[in-house]
């Protein structure tokens, strides 16, 4: 598949991603999915060595495995116009985010970063201002958005297809940290349990984010204030394991947001419902081609991912690539959010202007946003569940 005026597949520069790596293979493949991009070049490792031994994974040769990102960025940047990678995916721990990613935006590289977007807010703020000040594309995979029927929920609510929306509750349930996971070296126990490395905020840092987010994409409410009662139940565990929020939106309607890493048997159990005037939807991760629609005195309906039916709106439609029955999930999902990415990055090679606020793909602002939310998240706990404001200049609309 051709990229527009570009005519070819996008280079791909992988940060993150070596041996033992969870999220790097996800990037690759949901960016490559769609024969767009390819892996061209990555730092995999800041260990040359490790680097160069988890080059052979993505089909990259060992003289574009770099033993660390400024090395990359600074001989990418040598090389040919023809040669050098188009964008830079970070897939590394919170608290290196940041300074990878403001490195390759100012190097003039597109990004797409995981989330959460940095270590701390003032972090968020500094990068959303070096993005402000690119023309280049960044783009956050919160990759639930990316599901056909998310897609197909905000249209249908923003459209007014509900009426007005006042109430959103959101759960992140999984149950992988019922016990100190962290103490016996496993990888990803060990950094997101670590304030050092995943910030102020563990369970809620890492997942309530993303139930927070599904919230703001479906339903565009911007957010008024916050109470928050956090909790670590594990003994001896830095950080939280398990919390609780209400969100008071600035059109009076109430949102709540519950997130564990410590429920036994729960896997990624992402839940939402939203309930507006007109109607009422409810829609799970772990079934994701379905969603329920409500309406008193109507029967329910079951909207299922089907791109053929007349029922799915153009967004929808957009985020589909199977036929009805054919399960699509995590990894198509995130793909859309690259795909989306791939034709902002198809403007910006023609010349024009990229939107920065209202994209399809999550960007910098949801991600100031959510670094925002953490941040008053974790205040209000060590208040009391005090309330506090929760107002972020830089939210999508």
């Amino acid at each position: 598949m051709t990229n527009g005026p570009l005519n070819r597949k996008l280079r791909m520069g992988l940060v993150g991603g070596g041996q033992g790596s969870f999220i790097g293979k996800v990037h690759s493949i949901a960016a490559c999915l769609d024969n767009r991009a390819e892996v061209v070049a990555g730092a995999f490792s800041s260990n040359p060595e490790r680097s160069k031994a988890s080059a052979p994974d993505y089909d990259v040769s060992s003289d574009r495995a770099y033993g660390s990102y400024t090395e990359m960025f600074e001989k990418e940047r040598a090389l040919p116009e023809d040669q050098r990678i188009d964008f830079v995916s970070v897939t590394t721990p919170n608290h290196t985010h940041f300074e990878i990613a403001k490195a390759a935006v100012e190097a003039g590289f597109h990004v797409v970063c995981d989330k959460p977007m940095t270590f701390d807010l003032s972090e968020a703020e500094q990068l959303a201002q070096t993005v402000d000040n690119s023309p280049g594309v960044f783009a956050l995979t919160h990759n639930y958005t990316g599901y056909p029927l998310v897609r197909q929920a905000r249209e249908m609510i923003l459209s007014g297809e509900l009426g007005e929306i006042q109430a959103i509750r959101a759960n992140y349930i999984q149950g992988w940290l019922r016990t100190r996971l962290e103490e016996s070296d496993q990888k990803q126990a060990s950094w997101r349990t670590d304030p050092s490395k995943s910030g102020a905020a563990g369970c809620f840092g890492d997942i309530a984010t993303h139930a927070y987010n599904l919230g703001r994409y479906m339903t565009g409410l911007l957010p008024e204030s916050i109470s928050c009662h956090l909790r670590t139940f594990v003994e001896g565990r830095q950080l939280d394991d398990y919390g609780t929020s209400v969100i008071k939106y600035q059109n009076g309607g109430l949102g709540t947001v519950t997130a564990s890493q410590i429920s036994h048997g729960r896997e990624n159990d992402v839940t939402i419902e939203i309930d507006g005037t007109k109607g009422a939807l409810q829609w799970r991760q772990e079934e994701p081609n379905s969603m329920l629609v409500r309406c008193n005195g109507e029967p329910h309906k079951l909207y299922t991912r089907d791109p053929n039916a007349p029922f799915m709106n153009a967004s929808g439609q957009a985020a589909c690539r199977l036929p009805s029955g054919h399960p699509e999930a995590f990894f198509e999902a995130f793909a859309n959010i690259y795909t989306a990415a791939f034709d902002a990055m198809i403007v910006h090679a023609g010349g024009e202007t990229v939107e920065p606020v209202n994209t399809v793909y999550p960007n910098v602002h949801d991600g100031v946003e959510g670094m925002l939310f953490i941040q008053q998240a974790v205040a209000s706990s060590q208040q009391d569940g005090a309330w506090l404001p929760f107002q972020c200049e830089r939210a999508r609309r």
